[in-house]
């Protein structure tokens, strides 16, 4: 009976363990926060005991690592990897994928940033993974800024984060669209950064 386990009810659950704590993070963390939620309600919409939960993760805050890892783990590959889109378009994409998300009914908070406001440790290997994620954001905007031509574009890179972020902030916070507003303001800041072509 290596493969199988049994849930909280004494069922036989069978392979997919890991997954299902995964998925159970994924949405628990989404509505309720992290330091909201325990390991038993994680363990219970998982469907596992807490012996199957720490044979597959040492703690919660391997968990919750593994989380935001499994969260976007190519930086935005649905924008900043299509062929279809010019650099600029790149650029401006990345304002609508929050907007796709709200549609989804999925509030667009980066769970990066949720993860960094509910841990206060910076030394944190969660707060540790936020920067990281945050710091390749800024670098795959900047990418996409030298190829549309800026001529800073590691500052145009830092100053679309920052948009981007404050953004999904703001849409939290007042619970209204904020991303078509941000999504102008990028549009000025791109067109400022990038030489016409006779000034090229």
């Amino acid at each position: 009976m290596t493969e199988l386990e049994k849930g909280p009810q004494g069922l036989r659950r069978g392979r997919g363990a890991r997954e299902r704590i995964l998925s159970a993070s994924q949405q628990l963390f989404r509505e309720q926060g992290i330091n909201q939620t325990g390991m038993d309600q994680l363990c219970a919409v998982a469907q596992v005991s807490k012996r199957t939960a720490y044979q597959h993760f040492a703690g919660k805050d391997e968990l919750v690592a593994e989380y935001l890892r499994r969260f976007d783990p190519d930086v935005m590959p649905e924008v900043f990897d299509r062929t279809d889109l010019t650099p600029r378009e790149r650029l401006l994409a990345v304002f609508d994928l929050p907007m796709a998300a709200a549609q989804d009914d999925i509030t667009p908070l980066c769970p990066f940033i949720a993860a960094s406001v509910e841990i206060p440790d910076p030394a944190h290997p969660v707060r540790q993974s936020a920067h990281d994620y945050k710091k390749a954001v800024a670098a795959r905007l900047a990418e996409a800024a030298r190829e549309a031509g800026a001529t800073d574009p590691e500052q145009l890179g830092e100053q679309l984060a920052l948009l981007l972020d404050g953004a999904s902030a703001r849409n939290r916070a007042l619970n209204t669209e904020t991303f078509p507003t941000a999504a102008a303001i990028a549009a000025v800041l791109i067109d400022n950064a990038i030489p016409a072509p006779g000034q090229r």
